[in-house]
């Protein structure tokens, strides 16, 4: 076995301000139209959870992406160009997912998508997209098949989608990252792994798994749960009477909270530790008041920490937005600029305007992008994803998230 360590985290530059909003007219040729004085218009299309148990993450995500277009259009950052936004709710549906990836394929103005939040949302889009060579960038997903294809884990890496990019860095990091975590610095041996059975979490929890064996831990039981019920007694019970003194969860806040609240009713009291789907104040209220102690890892530093993202914090807070940034907030930001900053290097390599082929040429645009976002460097390898591999552990204390450690996951 390779050695792994973690390497402390470096901050890096320069985020965005706020700003206000103008449009142009619509066009069916592709990329907006020219109007009088309002130049051409490109839509940035969302595509997440709006409605639903995880609208919390949701709606972080639109507003973010707002806020950036808001940024670009007060900046003229894109000369000639007016950028503006459409939302889209797939209720973390795969189905809906697709349905949304159709509908904004069809709207010519669209030249970029943010989105999705789910893993398993995003496999039922990216064919839809890369058969428009429309690009789309995920603040979110972590799955790794999703930019290594299947056999990712044999070291057969194989980019599906050459459309698809993500901002956040993936489970292949994330699961061994928060099993050296609890390995090494919490000193837990004997863990309990339950997980949803859907993409991200199985995923998730299987990277984990492999780790946390790799180092000396013991597996003492391993279940998985059905995420449309909210009555986990009988798992509960198994993980009381299994003897782990911490149990590692796959899944989502919708189910983690109430899970953590009932294998501590049933006398487990042992940490729950999850991904970045549980990092959300939310799974503290369905956890309860004995949440405290659990855990969690989340893509990035926190973003209240980062000089490159005060002003990303403070344009947001003062631009009104009724729901918190949330999780994603500084990648969808900078997913939405990565789109922005491609935008922009195709209208200055084409005379100042949008080619007819706008679309093919932003999508291969987008690999070259790199900036200083909210977030860090932002920049792409040569599946599409992410260069910043940061990841920060959570703890709960005193009802609230407070981070204990950040680092990158090295293998």
């Amino acid at each position: 076995m390779r050695q792994r360590s973690l390497i402390a985290i470096t901050a890096a530059l320069a985020a965005g301000a706020l700003t206000l909003t103008a449009c142009g007219s619509r066009d069916e040729n592709g990329g907006g139209s020219d109007s009088g004085g309002g130049g051409t218009t490109v839509t940035i299309g969302v595509d997440a959870p709006l409605t639903g148990d995880l609208s919390a993450l949701g709606l972080g995500i639109k507003n973010s992406v707002d806020l950036a277009t808001k940024q670009a259009n007060k900046d003229n950052f894109v000369d000639g160009v007016k950028f503006k936004v459409e939302a889209l709710d797939d209720q973390a549906q795969p189905s809906s997912g697709q349905q949304n990836a159709t509908k904004l394929v069809a709207d010519k103005e669209v030249l970029g998508v943010v989105g999705p939040l789910n893993s398993s949302v995003a496999e039922s889009m990216q064919k839809v997209f890369d058969d428009a060579k429309l690009v789309e960038v995920s603040p979110a997903n972590t799955g790794p098949t999703l930019t290594q294809g299947p056999d990712w884990q044999s070291g057969k890496k194989a980019r599906p989608y050459k459309s698809y990019f993500r901002t956040a860095t993936t489970d292949a990091i994330q699961g061994p990252f928060a099993a050296q975590y609890l390995y090494n610095d919490a000193k837990k041996k004997k863990v309990f792994v339950i997980d949803d059975k859907k993409t991200y979490g199985a995923g998730l929890a299987g990277t984990f798994t492999d780790e946390f064996k790799k180092l000396g831990g013991k597996v003492v039981g391993t279940e998985h749960i059905d995420p449309d019920t909210k009555d986990f007694s009988a798992v509960a019970t198994k993980v009381k009477n299994a003897g782990a003194d911490v149990v590692y969860y796959g899944g989502e806040y919708p189910q983690a909270g109430p899970l953590s609240k009932q294998i501590k009713a049933a006398g487990g009291n042992i940490p729950l530790v999850g991904g970045d789907g549980i990092f959300d104040p939310t799974f503290i209220k369905l956890a309860g008041k004995n949440s405290d102690g659990d855990l969690a890892t989340s893509v990035g530093a926190p973003v209240e920490d980062l000089p490159s993202a005060k002003e990303f914090v403070a344009n947001y807070k003062a631009a009104g937005y009724k729901e918190d940034y949330a999780a994603y907030g500084g990648y969808s930001y900078d997913s939405a600029w990565a789109i922005i900053e491609a935008v922009k290097k195709v209208v200055e390599d084409n005379d100042g305007k949008l080619p007819d082929d706008a679309r093919e040429k932003v999508t291969a645009a987008m690999q070259n992008v790199a900036f200083d976002g909210v977030t860090g460097k932002v920049a792409f390898d040569e599946y599409g994803d992410a260069t910043n591999k940061q990841l920060t552990v959570y703890g709960v204390e005193g009802g609230a998230w407070k981070p204990k450690k950040s680092g990158t996951y090295t293998g």
